[in-house]
Protein backbone atom coordinates (compact mmCIF):
# COMPACT_ATOMS: atom_id res chain seq x y z
CA UNK A 1 0.00 0.00 0.00
CA UNK A 2 3.07 2.20 0.75
CA UNK A 3 4.70 2.20 -2.58
CA UNK A 4 1.25 2.23 -4.27
CA UNK A 5 0.82 5.85 -2.33
CA UNK A 6 5.16 6.40 -3.32
CA UNK A 7 4.75 5.70 -6.73
CA UNK A 8 1.60 7.63 -6.95
CA UNK A 9 3.19 10.81 -5.22
CA UNK A 10 6.40 10.17 -7.82
CA UNK A 11 4.12 10.59 -10.99
CA UNK A 12 2.37 13.67 -9.45
CA UNK A 13 5.46 15.39 -8.78
CA UNK A 14 6.75 14.11 -12.05
CA UNK A 15 4.02 15.64 -13.74
CA UNK A 16 3.86 18.60 -11.89
CA UNK A 17 7.76 19.27 -13.20
CA UNK A 18 6.80 19.12 -16.78
CA UNK A 19 4.42 21.17 -16.60
CA UNK A 20 6.29 23.92 -14.89
CA UNK A 21 9.02 22.91 -17.48
CA UNK A 22 6.22 23.65 -20.15
CA UNK A 23 5.01 26.84 -18.71
CA UNK A 24 8.68 28.17 -18.61
CA UNK A 25 9.45 27.08 -22.24
CA UNK A 26 6.16 29.01 -23.45
CA UNK A 27 7.71 32.28 -21.79
CA UNK A 28 11.14 31.77 -23.53
CA UNK A 29 9.38 31.20 -26.96
CA UNK A 30 8.76 35.30 -27.52
CA UNK A 31 12.98 35.20 -26.68
CA UNK A 32 13.82 32.61 -29.07
CA UNK A 33 11.42 33.89 -31.96
CA UNK A 34 13.25 37.36 -31.90
CA UNK A 35 16.72 35.49 -31.58
CA UNK A 36 15.53 33.41 -35.08
CA UNK A 37 14.34 36.38 -36.75
CA UNK A 38 17.42 38.61 -35.63
CA UNK A 39 20.36 36.31 -35.54
CA UNK A 40 19.29 33.48 -38.03
CA UNK A 41 17.00 34.30 -39.89
CA UNK A 42 19.04 37.35 -42.26
CA UNK A 43 21.87 34.53 -42.83
CA UNK A 44 19.46 33.83 -45.76
CA UNK A 45 21.20 36.94 -47.04
CA UNK A 46 24.68 34.80 -47.70
CA UNK A 47 23.76 33.90 -51.12
CA UNK A 48 24.37 37.48 -52.28
CA UNK A 49 27.84 36.37 -51.64
CA UNK A 50 27.31 33.83 -55.04
CA UNK A 51 26.18 35.67 -57.15
CA UNK A 52 27.39 39.39 -59.10
CA UNK A 53 24.49 41.84 -57.28
CA UNK A 54 23.44 44.64 -58.50
CA UNK A 55 21.00 46.57 -57.02
CA UNK A 56 18.11 47.21 -57.99
CA UNK A 57 17.86 44.19 -59.62
CA UNK A 58 16.73 41.19 -58.63
CA UNK A 59 18.75 38.33 -57.60
CA UNK A 60 17.36 36.17 -59.92
CA UNK A 61 18.47 38.48 -62.77
CA UNK A 62 21.67 39.02 -61.57
CA UNK A 63 24.61 36.15 -62.56
CA UNK A 64 25.95 33.44 -60.43
CA UNK A 65 29.26 33.35 -60.28
CA UNK A 66 29.87 31.05 -57.55
CA UNK A 67 33.29 30.94 -55.28
CA UNK A 68 35.01 34.30 -57.69
CA UNK A 69 34.61 36.48 -55.07
CA UNK A 70 36.00 34.51 -52.53
CA UNK A 71 38.64 33.82 -54.95
CA UNK A 72 39.30 37.92 -55.59
CA UNK A 73 39.62 38.38 -51.56
CA UNK A 74 43.13 36.00 -52.07
CA UNK A 75 44.27 36.49 -55.63
CA UNK A 76 43.98 40.16 -56.21
CA UNK A 77 46.98 42.15 -54.96
CA UNK A 78 45.51 45.27 -53.81
CA UNK A 79 42.82 43.75 -52.39
CA UNK A 80 44.83 41.59 -50.47
CA UNK A 81 46.78 44.63 -49.27
CA UNK A 82 43.85 46.23 -48.23
CA UNK A 83 42.51 42.99 -46.57
CA UNK A 84 46.04 42.60 -44.65
CA UNK A 85 46.03 46.26 -42.92
CA UNK A 86 42.65 46.01 -42.01
CA UNK A 87 43.32 42.89 -40.18
CA UNK A 88 46.27 44.58 -38.71
CA UNK A 89 43.80 47.35 -37.50
CA UNK A 90 41.51 44.54 -36.28
CA UNK A 91 44.14 42.42 -34.79
CA UNK A 92 45.78 45.64 -32.84
CA UNK A 93 42.10 46.68 -31.31
CA UNK A 94 41.06 43.20 -30.49
CA UNK A 95 44.78 42.78 -28.43
CA UNK A 96 44.07 46.24 -26.84
CA UNK A 97 40.90 45.34 -25.63
CA UNK A 98 41.95 41.99 -24.74
CA UNK A 99 45.16 43.42 -22.83
CA UNK A 100 42.81 46.04 -20.90
CA UNK A 101 40.20 43.50 -19.52
CA UNK A 102 41.52 44.07 -16.04
CA UNK A 103 41.09 47.39 -16.09
CA UNK A 104 37.08 46.27 -14.85
CA UNK A 105 37.91 43.92 -12.45
CA UNK A 106 40.29 46.30 -10.83
CA UNK A 107 37.64 49.40 -11.16
CA UNK A 108 35.43 46.65 -9.20
CA UNK A 109 37.22 45.84 -6.18
CA UNK A 110 38.38 49.27 -5.63
CA UNK A 111 34.25 50.93 -6.07
CA UNK A 112 33.71 47.66 -3.36
CA UNK A 113 36.41 49.33 -1.35
CA UNK A 114 34.34 52.45 -0.73
CA UNK A 115 32.80 52.53 2.32
CA UNK A 116 30.46 55.40 2.05
CA UNK A 117 27.62 54.77 0.36
CA UNK A 118 26.41 57.72 -1.49
CA UNK A 119 29.95 58.13 -2.93
CA UNK A 120 29.87 54.68 -3.92
CA UNK A 121 26.49 55.26 -5.67
CA UNK A 122 27.96 58.02 -7.56
CA UNK A 123 30.34 56.92 -9.21
CA UNK A 124 29.11 53.15 -10.17
CA UNK A 125 26.52 55.72 -11.74
CA UNK A 126 28.52 58.18 -13.01
CA UNK A 127 30.63 55.68 -14.77
CA UNK A 128 28.15 53.70 -15.97
CA UNK A 129 25.85 56.05 -17.62
CA UNK A 130 28.77 56.77 -21.08
CA UNK A 131 27.38 53.40 -22.23
CA UNK A 132 23.97 54.56 -22.81
CA UNK A 133 25.87 57.54 -25.18
CA UNK A 134 25.25 56.96 -28.47
CA UNK A 135 28.71 56.60 -30.62
CA UNK A 136 27.13 60.02 -32.40
CA UNK A 137 27.12 61.75 -29.23
CA UNK A 138 30.43 60.90 -27.95
CA UNK A 139 32.01 61.78 -31.54
CA UNK A 140 30.01 65.36 -30.87
CA UNK A 141 31.78 65.67 -27.33
CA UNK A 142 35.28 64.52 -28.67
CA UNK A 143 34.99 67.08 -31.54
CA UNK A 144 33.66 70.15 -28.90
CA UNK A 145 36.69 69.19 -26.99
CA UNK A 146 39.65 68.10 -29.19
CA UNK A 147 38.87 69.59 -32.38
CA UNK A 148 41.18 72.30 -33.90
CA UNK A 149 38.67 74.92 -32.37
CA UNK A 150 37.68 72.80 -30.03
CA UNK A 151 38.15 73.90 -25.85
CA UNK A 152 41.15 72.26 -25.70
CA UNK A 153 43.19 73.72 -28.33
CA UNK A 154 41.51 76.85 -27.85
CA UNK A 155 42.65 76.58 -23.40
CA UNK A 156 46.14 75.38 -25.00
CA UNK A 157 46.36 78.39 -27.34
CA UNK A 158 45.59 80.90 -24.57
CA UNK A 159 47.89 79.86 -22.19
CA UNK A 160 50.50 80.06 -24.71
CA UNK A 161 51.79 76.47 -24.81
CA UNK A 162 51.18 75.89 -28.71
CA UNK A 163 50.86 78.37 -31.49
CA UNK A 164 49.12 75.62 -33.54
CA UNK A 165 45.96 73.95 -32.86
CA UNK A 166 46.88 70.28 -32.26
CA UNK A 167 45.31 67.54 -34.87
CA UNK A 168 43.95 65.53 -32.02
CA UNK A 169 40.98 63.94 -34.66
CA UNK A 170 42.10 64.91 -38.37
CA UNK A 171 45.56 63.15 -37.71
CA UNK A 172 46.41 59.07 -37.69
CA UNK A 173 49.24 59.42 -35.13
CA UNK A 174 48.36 57.17 -32.03
CA UNK A 175 44.86 56.33 -33.67
CA UNK A 176 45.36 52.82 -31.79
CA UNK A 177 45.78 54.54 -28.47
CA UNK A 178 42.73 57.26 -28.55
CA UNK A 179 40.19 54.73 -29.71
CA UNK A 180 41.68 52.44 -26.94
CA UNK A 181 41.22 55.51 -24.42
CA UNK A 182 37.45 56.34 -25.75
CA UNK A 183 36.08 52.89 -25.78
CA UNK A 184 37.37 52.52 -22.00
CA UNK A 185 35.97 56.01 -20.80
CA UNK A 186 32.22 54.69 -22.37
CA UNK A 187 32.62 50.74 -20.72
CA UNK A 188 34.60 50.77 -17.80
CA UNK A 189 31.99 51.31 -15.51
CA UNK A 190 29.48 49.13 -17.50
CA UNK A 191 31.85 46.17 -17.65
CA UNK A 192 32.54 46.25 -13.99
CA UNK A 193 28.61 45.94 -13.03
CA UNK A 194 29.11 41.80 -13.36
CA UNK A 195 32.44 41.92 -11.01
CA UNK A 196 30.50 43.75 -8.61
CA UNK A 197 27.34 41.16 -8.93
CA UNK A 198 30.13 38.60 -7.95
CA UNK A 199 31.58 40.45 -5.40
CA UNK A 200 28.32 40.76 -3.42
CA UNK A 201 27.64 36.58 -3.96
CA UNK A 202 31.00 35.98 -2.12
CA UNK A 203 30.54 34.78 1.68
CA UNK A 204 31.30 37.32 4.10
CA UNK A 205 32.56 34.87 6.33
CA UNK A 206 35.96 34.90 4.78
CA UNK A 207 36.42 38.59 5.11
CA UNK A 208 35.78 38.19 8.74
CA UNK A 209 37.84 35.26 9.49
CA UNK A 210 40.63 37.02 7.26
CA UNK A 211 40.26 40.23 9.59
CA UNK A 212 40.30 38.42 12.86
CA UNK A 213 43.45 36.89 11.43
CA UNK A 214 44.92 40.38 10.93
CA UNK A 215 44.77 40.74 7.06
CA UNK A 216 44.91 44.31 6.51
CA UNK A 217 42.25 45.79 3.44
CA UNK A 218 44.90 45.19 0.77
CA UNK A 219 45.34 41.46 1.79
CA UNK A 220 41.76 40.70 1.61
CA UNK A 221 41.26 42.28 -1.54
CA UNK A 222 44.06 39.96 -2.87
CA UNK A 223 43.60 36.93 -1.43
CA UNK A 224 39.58 36.59 -1.52
CA UNK A 225 38.13 39.14 -3.86
CA UNK A 226 40.31 38.46 -6.88
CA UNK A 227 40.68 34.95 -6.48
CA UNK A 228 36.68 35.23 -6.34
CA UNK A 229 36.18 37.05 -9.64
CA UNK A 230 39.23 34.60 -11.74
CA UNK A 231 36.28 32.51 -12.74
CA UNK A 232 34.14 35.18 -14.26
CA UNK A 233 36.92 37.26 -15.54
CA UNK A 234 38.35 33.78 -17.44
CA UNK A 235 35.05 33.55 -18.55
CA UNK A 236 34.35 37.30 -20.20
CA UNK A 237 38.28 36.56 -21.44
CA UNK A 238 37.25 33.35 -24.02
CA UNK A 239 33.97 35.53 -24.68
CA UNK A 240 36.69 38.00 -26.02
CA UNK A 241 38.57 35.65 -27.48
CA UNK A 242 36.01 34.15 -29.70
CA UNK A 243 34.88 37.91 -30.75
CA UNK A 244 37.99 38.85 -31.92
CA UNK A 245 37.08 39.52 -35.00
CA UNK A 246 34.29 41.64 -33.58
CA UNK A 247 35.18 45.18 -33.10
CA UNK A 248 32.12 46.63 -33.67
CA UNK A 249 31.40 49.39 -36.06
CA UNK A 250 29.57 52.61 -34.57
CA UNK A 251 33.33 53.88 -32.76
CA UNK A 252 35.25 53.52 -35.70
CA UNK A 253 32.83 54.77 -38.14
CA UNK A 254 31.78 58.19 -36.33
CA UNK A 255 35.44 59.10 -35.77
CA UNK A 256 36.73 57.86 -39.35
CA UNK A 257 38.23 60.78 -41.53
CA UNK A 258 40.54 60.68 -44.83
CA UNK A 259 43.01 61.06 -42.68
CA UNK A 260 43.01 58.32 -40.14
CA UNK A 261 41.03 55.74 -42.10
CA UNK A 262 43.96 53.64 -43.23
CA UNK A 263 44.81 52.44 -39.35
CA UNK A 264 41.00 52.90 -37.93
CA UNK A 265 39.50 51.17 -40.49
CA UNK A 266 38.74 47.56 -38.49
CA UNK A 267 37.04 44.69 -40.09
CA UNK A 268 33.20 45.91 -39.43
CA UNK A 269 33.86 49.07 -41.26
CA UNK A 270 35.46 47.96 -44.25
CA UNK A 271 32.74 45.74 -44.56
CA UNK A 272 30.00 48.26 -44.53
CA UNK A 273 32.77 50.53 -46.55
CA UNK A 274 32.91 48.05 -49.58
CA UNK A 275 29.12 47.04 -49.31
CA UNK A 276 27.75 50.70 -48.66
CA UNK A 277 30.52 53.06 -50.16
CA UNK A 278 31.86 50.85 -52.96
CA UNK A 279 28.55 49.41 -53.60
CA UNK A 280 29.97 45.98 -53.92
CA UNK A 281 27.19 44.18 -52.00
CA UNK A 282 28.86 40.42 -53.37
CA UNK A 283 32.36 41.18 -52.12
CA UNK A 284 31.12 42.88 -48.48
CA UNK A 285 28.97 39.42 -47.78
CA UNK A 286 31.82 37.19 -48.90
CA UNK A 287 33.82 38.84 -46.45
CA UNK A 288 31.19 39.17 -43.87
CA UNK A 289 30.59 35.52 -44.08
CA UNK A 290 34.25 34.70 -44.09
CA UNK A 291 34.16 36.44 -41.07
CA UNK A 292 31.54 35.01 -38.77
CA UNK A 293 33.09 31.60 -39.84
CA UNK A 294 36.12 32.34 -38.66
CA UNK A 295 33.92 34.09 -35.18
CA UNK A 296 32.15 30.23 -34.88
CA UNK A 297 35.39 28.67 -35.07
CA UNK A 298 37.32 30.51 -32.40
CA UNK A 299 34.35 29.79 -30.01
CA UNK A 300 34.42 26.08 -30.67
CA UNK A 301 38.12 25.93 -30.09
CA UNK A 302 37.98 28.50 -26.81
CA UNK A 303 34.67 26.22 -25.54
CA UNK A 304 36.96 23.18 -26.12
CA UNK A 305 39.96 25.09 -24.16
CA UNK A 306 37.90 25.70 -21.89
CA UNK A 307 36.17 22.00 -20.92
CA UNK A 308 39.95 20.91 -21.19
CA UNK A 309 41.50 23.39 -18.92
CA UNK A 310 38.39 24.25 -16.29
CA UNK A 311 36.14 21.07 -16.99
CA UNK A 312 33.36 23.68 -17.74
CA UNK A 313 32.33 24.65 -20.80
CA UNK A 314 31.13 28.35 -21.98
CA UNK A 315 28.31 27.47 -24.27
Amino acid sequence: MKKKKAAAKSQTLTKAKDKRGVRYFLWIVPFLILVFLFSYFPLHGWIYAFFDYKPPRSLSDCEFVGLQWFQMLFTNKTQVSQLIQVMKNTFAMSLLGIATSVLPVAFAIFLNEIKCKWFKTFVQTFTTLPNFISWVLVYSVAFSLFSSTGMVNGLLENLGIVTEPIKFLDSDSHTYLWMLLWNTWKGLGWGAIMYLASIAGIDQELYEAASIDGANRFQLMRHITLPALMPTFFIMLMLAISNFLNNGMDQYFVFQNSFNKEHIQVLDLYVYNIGMTGSSYSLATAISMLKSIVSVALLTLVNYVSKKTRGESIV
